[in-house]
């Protein structure tokens, strides 16, 4: 009878040593994520570019992660999720070193463009897990991912202004990021299993670049929707244009046998609102990561408005929804097990509706304001904790990183989309004749997070948005040999 017992033991062993080196390129991932956004003012003084311009130092790597995400998800169920991490890691790499060497902009905008399968990490890692762990373990090693992407943000966007003021230079500090990078594709080659379930089928690539025209062509229209005119021929032409195309895009993936994306999934009654309530969050909180830095680092002075902060004191303050998030998606799984998931992510978009809410009323204190953040960080942490757990446990046991990688693909699409809108509003409400902002687009930016968190908190409430129960039923542990 020890036979038996030691195998277990050892398997256990094995799959803690993987989820360990997993929660390490999550670390590294939300690190190199957050320690993006306090440099932003100084991205913006290195290549002397203007606030609107510099918006897309983030939106481009949401866009480039909104094409690539749904790409790798689908071709680590088909070949391997290691194989697809190795890939994607390389890719983070090679951006973060052409970030850190960038003699201009275009060359930084390529080096962001390439760190977009950041975003494809955690799908491909969700895959790995629930290929090796039983359902309680997958629960598990989602939290501890998802945490530690939180966590890793946290110290990304703490450490980001110390570790400038340390180095002296902002290319020494990208230089550093760029070796994190580096070191965890020299890590993905140590000892992490490959994943043993293959979907069937084969790759959807003109799938894959019809939707990558489909989304190049609305972001690009609407970036430059101000300078054409909204109403303009151009403007109007190319929405429309990548309206038809991504009606298109659909429409093939209904009727194809290995679509690139479970379009179904998205429109079922009882995991749609889930879909939806993600690229909400990833709207107001991947795309305004800069809006409130830049808010901080204002002049009452200069432009009216703002606390003047220097780049440390960014770091400080603007952790806090940071650390707030790590909180909340640490609680999610205990909270989940007392009120059920769908009143925890009610709860999770209340907050976050209230926390913009608390940053437009106390916008012109600093505590106020700092508090207003917080409450959007507890609840950007539930949701963050919640959404994909629920997504997840709906998904086929083959589609499982393709099922997560549609939900971060939403997330980061919102994310991409809120930033070119939030782009727009910082390019086009500013003072007088100058490219400097008004309170005005600040105050609209934050009232149009609040709203959007409103629209899906009631979304969620619609009668098919039923409580999550237990996942597809999946092979015990034991059945999965490592």
């Amino acid at each position: 009878m020890s036979a038996p017992s030691a195998a277990p033991a050892k398997g256990t062993a094995e799959v803690r040593a993987v989820v360990g080196l997993l929660i390490a390129f999550e670390l590294v991932s939300g690190f190199l994520q957050g320690a993006a956004v306090p440099l932003v003012p100084q991205i913006q003084d290195w290549q002397g570019i203007s606030t609107g311009q510099a918006q897309w130092v983030t939106t481009v790597q949401y866009l480039a992660a909104a094409i690539s995400v749904p790409a790798f998800g689908r071709l680590g169920d088909l070949y391997g999720h290691r194989r697809l991490i190795r890939i994607a890691l390389g890719s983070i790499a090679l951006g973060t070193v052409l970030v850190a060497a960038a003699p201009g902009l275009g060359v930084l905008l390529l080096g962001r463009a390439l760190m977009g399968p950041l975003a494809a990490l955690l799908p491909l890692e969700i895959g790995l897990v629930r290929d090796r762990l039983s359902v309680d373990g997958g629960r598990r090693a989602v939290g501890l991912l998802v945490g530690s992407l939180t966590l890793g943000t946290v110290l990304g966007h703490a450490l980001a202004g110390p570790l400038l003021s340390l180095l002296g230079d902002l290319r020494a500090t990208l230089v550093a990021l760029a070796v994190l990078a580096v070191c965890c594709v020299a890590l993905s080659f140590v000892a992490v299993p490959e994943s043993r379930t293959r979907a069937e089928g084969r790759m959807d690539w003109s799938g894959a670049v019809l939707l990558a025209l489909a989304l190049v062509l609305l972001l690009g229209t609407v970036s430059r929707g101000t300078a054409w005119g909204w109403l303009s021929v151009p403007t109007l032409g190319g929405l429309l244009l990548a309206v038809a195309l991504l009606t298109v895009w659909a429409r093939l993936q209904l009727v194809r046998p290995h679509a690139l994306v479970d379009v179904r999934a998205l429109v079922r009654r009882h995991s749609a609102p889930y879909y939806a309530s993600g690229f909400v969050l990833g709207g107001v909180m991947l795309g305004g990561q800069t809006v409130a830095v830049s808010f901080m680092a204002a002049s009452p002075a200069d432009e009216g408005y703002g606390f003047d902060l220097a780049p440390w004191q960014i770091s400080l303050y603007g952790v806090v929804p940071n650390i707030m998030a790590f909180v909340g998606s640490a609680l999610c799984a205990s909270f989940a097990a007392r009120i059920g998931y769908r009143r925890l992510l009610l709860v999770a978009f209340a907050l976050l509706a209230a926390g913009y809410a608390g940053q437009i009323a106390g916008h012109s204190a600093l505590v106020p304001f700092v508090a207003g953040g917080a409450l959007v960080g507890v609840g950007a942490g539930f949701a963050l904790g919640g959404l994909p757990t629920v997504i997840v446990e709906r998904s086929a046991t083959d589609r499982t990183a393709s099922s997560t990688a549609v939900y971060n693909n939403l997330k980061t699409l919102g994310g991409s989309v809120g930033g070119a809108a939030f782009s727009v509003a910082l390019g086009s409400l500013v003072i007088g004749t100058t490219d400097t902002p008004a309170l005005t687009a600040y105050l609209s930016i934050w009232t149009g997070a609040a709203a959007a968190c409103v629209l899906a908190l009631l979304v969620q409430l619609a009668p098919h948005a039923k409580e999550p129960t237990t996942s597809i039923p999946r092979r015990p542990a034991g059945d999965l040999p490592l």
